[in-house]
């Protein structure tokens, strides 16, 4: 965990006080809306169909118990007993009233939680591996490089008015599980031939309306140059990003139709002016954030699969440790994964009793740290391999053991039209009736690895472009269709997905997506080819087939 100072307190209390000052102003009408606008979205707020909403950050993903306690809290206090995990590591709360909003975030600053450029034309909350720091295959923790950029991004003064909102991730691992490649930048660390640490930097990725995936512009930048190097490209994006048109103004575009090699010389002659100037990160400066980051104090136990040979006589148990479970760089702990994913249950809710009892959980079993990742799930890092018997009954009891990690119930959706004012139809719903028909764990492990990404509109905050079943509800005449693609991902390797055919209605998309399903049954060569596998094997038109001869 990272622990705030003065200065980042200081500034939190300030940033709360001011706005404050601004909603007062709103509700005596001194302010228009349209005044109002520009000042609540750098404070994180939105104005949805029904009310405002409030983005609440979670920097890198990373969040204490105390902090998780808070959040619940503010759900309880101040909405409807539940908040909404995000594919951006950040957590929505969908009902805040506007003069209890200063209230609420000065309540969240009390923990060290703030909104600061969760919405508007900034850097974005930098997102990561939600395994950052516990993932046996990385190189190093990349939640250090990532509180950096945070700390050099916020209220920024050149980037606090881009052309438009930008997002970075970074990973570590070897696996991508942090979706770099549909960033506006995503650093990939490395080492070197020559055992150097260093970055893979990629640009211009990105979904909504046109999507890309992001193009390598620098294969291998010394971990020194990162601060300078990701300056010379905001910049160059600040000065070229278009303005004039909000659907063109995205990097992604800028990337696109100057070509990645011309925007790659326009960065690389930026950059040769500042790289040896105040942002060359020396080691001083890295170990000065890295001393401030706390890690458990682990006990000195070993792998010892035998200590949890009776416990797996309780099938329940079994396929929960096989699906949930993952290995931990430290022997003789495990990264657990607590799917928000229930049967029914909008993904990526969570209520405000679930998040105490996450909270307690993770004091009793992971050192005080819970994960939030990308695929609107939640992790207890560092959790003893011996105590996964107790946790899981504890989870269990709380209807948080759900065991289809990957698995085709594990959605990722956005809140749709039944939250948010720019969707065309509703994610949520289709999201529900989708987990009721694949509800049968037993039958979700029989087809392995297979994600449904489902967004309301063409802004893609499902990220339905990279879902191995990619679900986009479209507007024809006033009803809602659903566009299905196939064959996205969102790893390494990622990929957009193909269109299947025509749009099809809302009453009709289950029903697609279990004939896709059942084709995938009839084309997978043996039992352990992924779905996604299949896909890149016989493409798309075996599958047009089979569910068009299903209608």
């Amino acid at each position: 965990m990272y622990t705030y100072d003065d200065f980042d307190r200081t500034l939190v209390a300030e940033r709360v006080a001011e706005f404050r000052d601004q909603v007062a102003r709103r509700l005596s009408g001194e302010l228009t809306e349209e005044e109002f606008k520009p000042l609540r979205l750098m404070n994180g707020v939105y104005l949805q169909l029904h009310a405002y909403m409030l983005r609440v950050a979670i920097p890198y993903g990373t969040i204490s118990s105390n902090q998780m306690r808070k959040l619940a809290h503010v759900a309880r206090r101040y909405d409807r007993g539940y908040g909404h995990f995000t594919t951006r590591q950040n957590i929505q709360f969908n009902w805040i009233k506007l003069h209890e909003l200063p209230d609420a975030l000065a309540d969240l600053a009390e923990a060290g939680i703030h909104a600061m450029q969760t919405s508007g034309n900034v850097v974005r909350n930098i997102t990561t591996d939600q395994w950052a720091g516990v993932a046996p295959d990385e190189i190093e923790d990349p939640r250090i490089y990532a509180e950096i950029l945070r700390q050099h991004s916020t209220l920024h003064p050149e980037f606090s008015f881009l052309p438009r909102k930008f997002k970075i991730a970074i990973t570590a691992a070897a696996h991508d599980r942090a979706a770099v490649k549909v960033h506006d930048i995503g650093l990939r660390l490395h080492r070197n031939a020559a055992g150097e640490v260093g970055f893979e930097v990629i640009v211009g990725g990105g979904l909504g309306r046109t999507p890309f995936i992001g193009k390598s512009i620098k294969p291998f930048l010394p971990a020194r140059d990162f601060l300078s190097y990701i300056e010379a490209i905001l910049r160059v994006y600040n000065q070229y990003g278009r303005r004039d048109n909000i659907y063109k103004a995205r990097i992604k575009i800028l990337v696109h139709e100057l070509g990645a090699e011309k925007f790659a010389q326009e960065v690389e002659a930026e950059w040769r002016a500042i790289k040896d100037g105040q942002l060359a990160l020396d080691r001083a400066a890295f170990a000065d954030i890295a001393a401030r980051f706390t890690y458990p104090n682990y006990l000195a136990l070993q792998d010892s699969p035998s200590e949890l040979a009776g416990a797996r006589k309780d099938r329940r148990f079994n396929a929960w440790l096989e699906n949930s479970v993952a290995n931990h760089k430290m022997p003789g702990y495990a990264i657990v994964t607590i799917s928000l994913k229930r049967v029914g249950a909008p993904p990526g809710d969570a209520t405000a009793d679930e998040m105490d009892a996450i909270a307690s959980l993770a004091d009793r079993h992971s050192f005080g740290e819970i994960r939030v990742g990308h695929e609107q799930n939640l992790v207890l890092p560092h959790v003893a391999q011996r105590d996964l018997p107790e946790l899981w009954r504890a989870l269990d009891a709380a209807g948080l053991a759900t065991p289809n990690i990957g698995l085709v119930s594990d959605i990722i959706a956005c809140p749709g039209l039944d939250y948010c004012s720019l969707a065309n139809a509703r994610s949520i719903p289709v999201a529900q009736e989708l987990t009721q028909r694949f509800s049968d764990h037993e039958q979700a492990r029989e087809l392995g690895r297979l994600h449904i990404n489902i967004s309301g509109c063409i802004n893609a905050c499902g990220h339905h472009h990279v879902g191995h079943i990619g679900i986009l509800g479209v507007e024809k005449n006033g009803e809602e269709f659903y566009q299905i693609t196939l064959g996205g991902q969102a790893d390494e390797n990622a990929a957009l997905g193909t269109l299947l055919g025509p749009a099809v209605p809302y009453a009709q998309v289950a029903d697609t997506v279990e004939d896709v399903v059942k084709a995938y049954l009839e084309l997978r060569e043996r039992p352990d080819e992924i779905f996604l596998d299949t896909v890149k094997r016989v493409g798309i038109e075996p599958f047009k087939e089979r569910v068009h001869a299903a209608e």
